[in-house]
């Protein structure tokens, strides 16, 4: 297991876990959103290959539409 900082909480995480299969995990892999780790924003195509380490922080914020 690893912890890892999610939006401020942190959490226990399985050990070799990509962003995109927690991002899919968690309902969250065809949402529009913006994912910072580590204060640095992640391109959506490096998700799949992004794994998460212990210590990393994770920011995810939903984009969301109006006018």
């Amino acid at each position: 297991m690893i912890e890892v900082t999610i939006n401020g909480e942190v959490q226990q995480l399985p050990a070799n876990l990509s962003l995109g299969q927690w991002l899919a995990d968690q309902g969250l892999g065809n949402r529009r959103l913006a994912v910072e780790l580590n204060r640095q924003v992640i391109p959506r195509s490096q998700f799949p290959a992004l794994y998460l380490q212990s210590g990393d922080n994770l920011e995810i914020v939903h984009a969301i539409g109006g006018g």
